[in-house]
C-alpha cells in the first residue's frame, strides 16, 4: 500500500487552545473550559474534532510557513457544504482521530478505487470535519501537489443515493472563480469520486475515540 506520510500534531491540550482563540468552541457550542477538560483527558497523538460546519472552519484555515496571510474559502459551487456528512459511524463530537495520514500512496487514484482498499486495511477514510480540524491545526499538512481529498464525508441525495462530489482540500492557483487575490490559499473544493489527481491523496485515519 506505500508508505504513511503523517505529520505531528500539537497536544491535545494546545489544540484546544487554538480552537478557543479562534472561537471553534462558540460555533460547536461547547465552553471553553469544558473543552479544555476533555483535551486533558484525551489519547495522546490525536486530533481534536469538534462538531462546527465545515463553512465556519474554511475561512479559518492558513498557508504554512512564510506565506502572506490568506483566509481559507469554500468554491463558489459548493453552497451545500455543510450537507455533507460522514457515511460511517463516527463518536459523537467533540472526539479524537487518531493514525491520521495524508495518502500520499493514493496520489493519482480515485476514491472509488481508494476507500474499499482503506477500508480493508482497517483504517478509514478522513471525514471533511477531520480534514478542515488537521489543517487547522498543522497547516504544513498541505502542500503544492501533496493534498488531499477527505472520502469520509458524501451528500446524499432524497432517494438514498450519493452526490457523485468528494469534498477536498487544497491551494489555490488563483484561477477561474477562485480569483487572483486567493492565490495561495487553502481551499475546500470538491472533486469527482470516479476522478484521480495526481496531486490529491486519500486521506485516512487509524481509529476514532470519544473524549
Amino acid at each position: 500500500m506505500g508508505r504513511w506520510t503523517r505529520v505531528a500534531l500539537p497536544s491535545l491540550i494546545d489544540q484546544a487552545e487554538r480552537l478557543v482563540r479562534l472561537g471553534v468552541h462558540d460555533v460547536a457550542g461547547i465552553p471553553a473550559d469544558r473543552l479544555r477538560e476533555l483535551a486533558a483527558h484525551g489519547p495522546a497523538d490525536g486530533l481534536l474534532v469538534t462538531s462546527a460546519p465545515a463553512s465556519a472552519l474554511a475561512p479559518l484555515l492558513r498557508r504554512a510557513g512564510g506565506h502572506e496571510e490568506k483566509d481559507g474559502f469554500v468554491v463558489e459551487d459548493m453552497t451545500d457544504v455543510d450537507l455533507f456528512a460522514p457515511t460511517d459511524d463516527v463518536p459523537a463530537a467533540p472526539y479524537v482521530a487518531l493514525g491520521l495520514d495524508r495518502g500520499d500512496a493514493y496520489l493519482d487514484r480515485t476514491p472509488a478505487e481508494s476507500v474499499p482498499e482503506l477500508l480493508a486495511a482497517g483504517r478509514s477514510p478522513v471525514t471533511l470535519a477531520e480534514g478542515l480540524h488537521w489543517v487547522l491545526q498543522e497547516p504544513g499538512v498541505l502542500e503544492r501537489n501533496a493534498c488531499f481529498m477527505t472520502p469520509g464525508s458524501r451528500l446524499r441525495r432524497a432517494d438514498g443515493s450519493y452526490d457523485a462530489r468528494t469534498p477536498a482540500l487544497w491551494i489555490s492557483n488563483g484561477t477561474g472563480r477562485d480569483g487572483r487575490e486567493r492565490r495561495d490559499a487553502v481551499k475546500l473544493g470538491w472533486c469527482w469520486w470516479g476522478n484521480r489527481h495526481t496531486w490529491l491523496g486519500i486521506a485516512s485515519c487509524g481509529e476514532r475515540r470519544p473524549v
